[in-house]
């Protein structure tokens, strides 16, 4: 369960995500400088290639990113698809064969647009290879955003799909395609007092402030919050600043958080293990986890981008 969330503002792109799980997966914030060489099953390794920053499981020295975003601001955040996602079993001739987890050190290594990588992800097959034998391929479909634009990428038993993505948001299964329809269903949301629709006879006022937006969902589905996040992106009102802008961003993450003991999930409780926004144009990661709200902020121009060797922060 997780919600992801881009949005342009004035002149800075925000880009970040709820962590929502029942369990930590040692997470840590992680910069992959340039010179780091990524290996690839069945594609060539790539020697030199963006600075890449994000929240990830260093596994034998390999970053394993949950969302990332690379230093010309195109950021990429894989979100849990279960019972959707359909990864072929064989190597797909003429294609670009890469396994899950290999999606975003690939897309994050290579390109600095949507546009750019759109064009080559429509040659894409995901393949069930897992990182170790111990270690199941995720059942993921993945968010793609930059200044510009944002798209969704999703492989199901029908084949691969990319998606433009005018809301800017993407949460958990079913499809993006049926979260696009469902908007359908909340046309009626609006930000203003409602008026009385009925007998103008009747002196009927709103019980109290507060009432704009009267219906918007509150549950943790991932439908619903489809629908809160996409509706407060819509109507948020952004400052100048960046401080201003990340509080912004943070407050529509807190919006559609999990609380614990809210949303069970078999003997354990799904919480949003940490929230992030990264802020393009200081290029500067903010996150904060579920049990302190001191926002953390590592800006990547402060570390040295021409290394071969991960840098790694405490969680």
């Amino acid at each position: 369960m997780c919600t992801a969330l881009s949005i342009t503002s004035k002149d800075n792109f925000l880009f970040g995500r709820n962590l929502d799980l029942n369990y930590d997966f040692n997470q840590g914030l992680t910069i992959c400088p340039r010179n780091y060489i990524f290996n690839f099953k069945n594609n060539k390794k790539i020697t030199s290639h963006f600075a890449l920053i994000g929240m990830a499981t260093v596994v034998d020295n390999y970053p394993l990113y949950a969302e990332a975003v690379n230093e010309k601001g195109l950021a990429i955040a894989g979100l849990n698809f279960e019972n959707y996602s359909k990864y072929e079993k064989n190597i797909q001739a003429n294609k670009l064969n890469l396994a899950p987890y290999e999606l975003i050190p690939w897309v994050l290594s290579k390109f600095s647009t949507v546009d750019e990588c759109k064009k080559e992800l429509e040659n894409l097959v995901l393949v069930d290879i897992a990182f170790k034998e111990n270690m199941p391929c995720a059942p993921l479909h993945w968010i793609i955003s930059d200044i510009s634009s944002s798209i969704v990428v999703e492989q199901t038993n029908k084949g691969l799909h990319i998606f433009d993505n005018p809301t800017g948001v993407l949460t958990n299964n079913p499809d993006f395609s049926f979260h696009l329809e469902n908007l359908r269903n909340y046309l009626n949301l609006f930000t203003y007092v409602p008026e009385n629709p009925y007998n103008k006879s009747l002196n009927l006022t709103p019980l109290g402030v507060g009432q704009g937006a009267m219906g918007l969902p509150g549950d943790s589905s991932s439908c619903s919050r489809f629908i809160k996040a996409s509706f407060l992106r819509y109507h948020s009102l952004f400052e100048d600043g960046e401080e201003s802008q990340v509080a912004q961003f943070f407050h529509i993450l807190d919006s559609v958080a999990m609380v614990n003991g809210s949303v069970r999930n078999g003997n354990d409780y799904d919480i949003t293990r940490y929230s992030c926004c990264y802020s393009s144009k200081e290029k500067n990661f903010y996150y904060k986890t579920y049990h302190s709200l001191t926002m953390k902020k590592i800006c990547l121009e402060d570390y040295n981008l021409d290394g071969n060797e991960l840098i790694k922060f405490p969680y």
